[in-house]
Parts: structure tokens; C-alpha cells; sequence
């Protein structure tokens, strides 16, 4: 930051764009001078002490200075979304989560939230709760005044940052990330983005979790681009809103993940595309989660009036436990996808092309490993590498792997310090399952949510597209496919949970019937239950994955919102 603001202060770092589409800009200069002044606040308050302090903004400037003054404070900043007044019961328990592990000093965060964040604290956390900090409203001027305080070098000992994993899988564990590790990721995006000094960036992820934070902050920082930002909810409310931006603006790099596409296309009218100009866009990335050809090739005929390239379109893949990006492609070359046969794929772990009638499954590959940068396939259970076109889990080994989680040394053994059958390594277990072809990785699912029906491997992606692809009357991207046992060691069974589309009560068993059939002719297993839930019921995380573990935990204590299920009960 300081070298930014030294060689080009008067350059816009960050735009950010309000609800109504209208931006605020702030300089280098201008931010370093409020994340100096944020950092002298904290070590003020802390009497120097260098302990994780949380940080609970919403997406903005505010948010840019109080990151940015844990930095030169040295203090691991804790990124999360701040609680939401109208879903608390869905917000709160995840940071009640995250506070109890870091065992945090502070908290920052802005007035408006500072109230609701006291008196919840207050309730739930007494005594020990960690003090609220307003650090950005009320900045003194003699505290702006003065930015030319020197800070001591960062504690080698201590995290730059702790990424708090979705808890897709999982309750939230904190990845410790060093600036190394920060800076070498970076890095590696400029290269495997192509950024040259004509690039600049225009998205609307959320700024807690990795792709926002390292791909839409941290990495424009790093190589001197500007970047707009808008919120993830006013993307949510008016999805158009994004791509206006980008043309409004002329960004040549944009992306989210699969879901964000389908839903420009599924809102996008005639009228929208007038007057919009998506020529500059040099790269758009996809990644987070499974990554569909038809998703992209929707979206790219749909936009193709505004000069949207397909080939633009960068799939790739990451995880937080690498910072972020682990492989990926080259840019403005689009995207590759092989058709293989889906029966020895689910059967027995292989991927070969489909002979004529055979049921096939198309998956999109996400790019290669870069430089300094080991990837293998392993199976899981034995730890041997596999060769080409064999399924196993993705081992990884790179500068960009953290350091491990956040006092959770068990886990951090098992998940960072892997080693193969011959004794090579470490390697980080991503918990992700995929296949090499010619070097090229293809990610098929989790580990931890793969379902085994009748010895066959069912990814719930497939599965819980085969219901919205089929089905009007659940809501896309609001199911949770998962497998339940009867009893330890009897035969998985199929679950499903959906939220339901406002509709009649009546309509209900109609839905409940399309489903079961969607998942027989398409997936060809039975359901042994189907639910239909209230809208915005089903559990996600706070970066908008659905959260099967948890559905299936409220499936089976009965804390489900339920409209309306199969079979009926009572």
C-alpha cells in the first residue's frame, strides 16, 4: 500500500458502487492514510498487543481501510460478514463460531453495526467478550493528519489473515495466511489472468471469502490495477446491475462463480443488452463451484449482442487452503470440456469417451498446475498417485498453501502434511475429487459429499441438477441431495431437500412427485424422501453454497422448514 501510495497516490485504487449504481472512488494516498489511521487506533487499544481482530463491514471503503490497518498494525485480520437484522438466527451462530476459536481482542466495525454487535455480545458471550471498535466512522483529523507513522515489521510468528473457510462441508475453520503466501498467489493470478498495466477489474464477490478478498482486493493492489466493487446483495437484487457496471466502466477482468451466469441469463431482457458493451472484457473467470459448458455457453450466446467473447470465459480452481488459485488456463482461449462415460466414472472411478448409447457426463476442466505448483491425483484411501483419467482426491503442493488452521493442530496434520504411499510430500488434501487428462485437472465433487447408492458414486451437483433443470417449482441453487443410513453400516439412502417457489399449497405434491421422477429418469436411483421447505431455508454459507451437512443434520433432528414432503407422515 505504501508503495502504491508513494509511487502513483493520485490513482483511484478502488471504486465501490452503491445500491443505486452510483460510485465512490478512493485513491492510494487517500486509503493509506485511513488504514495508518485505523492501525494506530488498534494498537492504541490494544496496548500494542498483535492478537485477531474481526472485522465486521459492509462491503465498501470502510471495509478496504479497517483490512488495511490490521496489516500495518500486524494484526491477523478476520474477515466476516457482518450479522444481517433480518436473518440474525442464520447469521449470529456462525460468528459466534469464529469469535470463540480466534479467542479475538476486537472487534471492528462501523457505527451502525457497532450497537447490534454490543448488545448481542452482551447476551452471548459474557464476560469474556471481545470490545467492539467503531475504527472508521469517527476518524480523527489529527489521526489523518498524521501518515507518516512508521510501523513495526510484521511478527513472522503471526497470520496476515485468517480466511475462514464456507463450512460447506464442514463448521468454519480459520486458514492461516502469511503475506508470503498472500503475495505469491497474487501472483500467480496476474500471470494466469494475463494483467498487463491496461487491465482493471469489475466484480461483485463478497469480500470475506478468497475470491473476493485475494482475487478482487488483494491481487488488483498487488499488480497497481483499479478494480470497482459492488455488494454481493445488490448484485443479488438486480444481477444486471454487474455487467452494467463492467461496461459502464470498461473492465477487462470480471467473474464469479456457475450460478451467477445462469441467473444474467434467466433475468436478462431484450431491452437490458441495449447500450450495453462487454468488448473490453479480455477474461472471466469461473471457479467456486462446479463449473458447467452449458452454463457458459447460455451465457455467451445471450450476451454475444454486446460484444461479449466466449472464449473469454478462464475456468479454473482454488480453495482457500491454497489462498486461492491452485490451476487455470490461458487467457482469451475459452473453455475445454470432455464427454466421458458416466457409468465407469461413477462405477469404478474412470473417465474414458462414451461409446455410442452410453450415458455420458461433460465436465469442464479448470487448467493446470503453474510454476512451483505439484498437483497429483491420489487415491484417497490408499494415498497412491494415479494416472490419467483415474478419479481420486486433488493433492497439492505449492508456495501459495497456508501454514495450516488456526489451533486445530489435528487437522492441520491431517489436511496440509499428506504424504504419498512412497513417502513423498507434503502435500495438501483438498477434499475435492477429480481426474488429470494431459496435465489438465477436471474436478468432479467433494470427497465428503459423494453418496453411494447400490456401489455407485453419485456427485449431489448432478443430482440436484437433474431436479432444477426439470422441476419449475423448486428454487435453483436452494437444494441439498445427501445420503442418510438407517443405521451404522445399512445402505445409503437419497434425500431431498428444496426450497419451494411461492406456489398453492395444492401444488405442492406435484413438485414432490417431478422430483422423484426428475432423479429416477436422469439419475436413475431411488429417493427414499423428498422435502419441500420455506423459501430461504435452506442452510448456506455465507458466500452462498449450499451447506448439505448442515440440511442433513436439521433433516434428521426435524428442524427443517417444512411445506410439504414424500413420503407423507402423520
Amino acid at each position: 500500500m505504501s508503495e502504491r501510495a508513494g509511487q502513483v497516490p493520485e490513482n483511484v485504487a478502488y471504486r465501490f458502487l452503491a445500491e443505486d449504481e452510483t460510485a465512490v472512488e478512493i485513491s492510494y494516498a487517500e486509503l493509506d492514510l485511513r488504514a495508518r489511521a485505523v492501525a494506530a487506533r488498534l494498537l492504541a487499544a490494544t496496548g500494542g498487543r498483535r492478537r485477531p481482530a474481526l472485522l465486521l463491514f459492509a462491503p465498501g471503503l470502510d471495509y478496504l481501510a479497517g483490512l488495511f490497518g490490521c496489516f500495518y498494525a500486524g494484526m491477523p485480520a478476520v474477515p466476516a460478514f457482518p450479522p444481517d437484522p433480518t436473518r440474525l438466527n442464520r447469521t449470529l451462530p456462525r460468528l459466534a463460531a469464529i469469535i470463540e476459536d480466534i479467542d479475538s481482542e476486537l472487534v471492528l466495525t462501523t457505527s451502525d453495526i457497532a450497537a447490534l454487535m454490543r448488545d448481542w455480545l452482551a447476551g452471548t458471550l459474557p464476560p469474556a467478550r471481545p470490545p467492539v471498535l467503531v475504527t472508521t466512522d469517527d476518524l480523527a483529523a489529527a489521526e489523518l493528519a498524521d501518515g507518516t507513522t512508521e510501523f513495526a515489521a510484521p511478527d513472522a510468528e503471526l497470520p496476515a489473515l485468517l480466511q475462514y473457510t464456507s463450512g460447506s462441508t464442514s463448521l468454519p475453520r480459520g486458514v492461516m495466511l502469511g503475506h508470503t503466501q498472500l503475495l505469491d498467489n497474487c501472483a500467480r493470478i496476474a500471470e494466469g489472468f494475463g494483467i498487463h498495466p491496461g487491465s482493471s477489474g469489475g466484480l461483485w464477490l463478497p469480500p470475506y471469502h478468497d475470491m473476493g478478498l485475494i482475487g478482487g482486493i488483494l491481487t488488483p493492489l498487488a499488480t497497481g490495477i483499479p478494480v470497482t466493487l459492488m455488494s454481493p446483495v445488490a448484485f443479488l437484487r438486480r444481477p444486471l446491475a454487474w455487467l452494467r457496471m463492467v461496461s459502464r466502466y470498461g473492465a477487462t477482468i470480471t467473474g464469479a462463480p456457475n450460478f451467477a451466469y445462469d441467473l444474467c441469463v434467466r433475468r436478462a431482457k431484450d431491452a437490458d443488452l441495449v447500450g450495453l458493451d462487454l468488448s473490453t472484457v479480455e477474461l472471466t473467470f469461473t471457479g467456486a463451484e462446479p463449473v458447467r459448458a452449458d452454463t457458459m455457453a447460455r451465457f455467451a450466446e445471450r450476451f454475444a449482442p454486446a460484444g461479449f467473447r466466449a472464449e473469454s470465459f478462464y475456468p479454473c480452481y482454488g480453495l482457500a487452503e491454497a489462498t486461492l488459485l491452485a490451476t487455470g488456463g490461458k487467457p482469451l482461449t475459452g473453455w475445454r470440456s470432455v464427454s466421458v462415460a458416466r457409468d465407469p466414472l461413477e462405477l469404478a472411478g474412470t473417465a474414458r469417451p462414451a461409446e455410442d448409447g452410453e450415458p455420458v457426463r461433460e465436465l469442464v476442466g479448470c487448467g493446470r498446475a503453474g510454476a512451483d505448483t505439484e498437483l497429483l491425483i491420489v487415491d484417497p484411501q490408499s494415498a497412491r498417485e494415479l494416472g490419467d483419467g483415474e478419479v481420486g482426491e486433488i493433492w497439492l503442493a505449492s508456495p501459495s498453501v497456508a501454514a495450516g488452521y488456526w489451533r486445530r493442530p489435528e487437522q492441520s496434520a491431517e489436511t496440509f502434511t499428506a504424504r504419498t504411499e512412497d513417502g513423498r510430500g507434503p502435500y495438501l488434501r483438498t477434499g475435492d475429487l477429480g481426474f488429470l487428462l494431459d496435465g489438465e485437472l477436471h474436478p468432479t465433487g467433494r470427497l465428503k459429499d459423494l453418496i453411494v447408492i447400490n456401489g455407485r458414486n453419485h456427485h449431489p451437483v448432478d443430482i440436484e441438477r437433474a431436479c432444477e433443470s426439470a422441476v419449475p417449482g423448486v428454487r435453483r441453487n436452494c437444494g441439498a441431495a445427501f445420503a442418510i443410513e438407517d443405521e451404522p453400516g445399512a445402505a445409503e439412502r437419497l434425500v431431498l431437500v428444496y426450497e419451494a417457489e411461492p406456489t398453492a399449497a395444492e401444488e405442492h405434491p406435484a413438485v414432490l412427485d417431478a422430483l422423484r421422477a426428475a432423479v429416477s429418469l436422469e439419475i436413475g436411483v431411488p429417493v427414499h424422501a423428498v422435502v419441500l421447505v420455506e423459501p430461504r431455508s435452506v442452510p448456506k454459507t455465507s458466500s452462498g453454497k449450499v451447506q448439505r451437512w448442515l440440511a442433513r443434520r436439521h433433516y434428521l433432528a426435524g428442524e427443517l422448514a417444512v411445506l410439504a414432503r414424500w413420503p407423507a407422515v402423520g
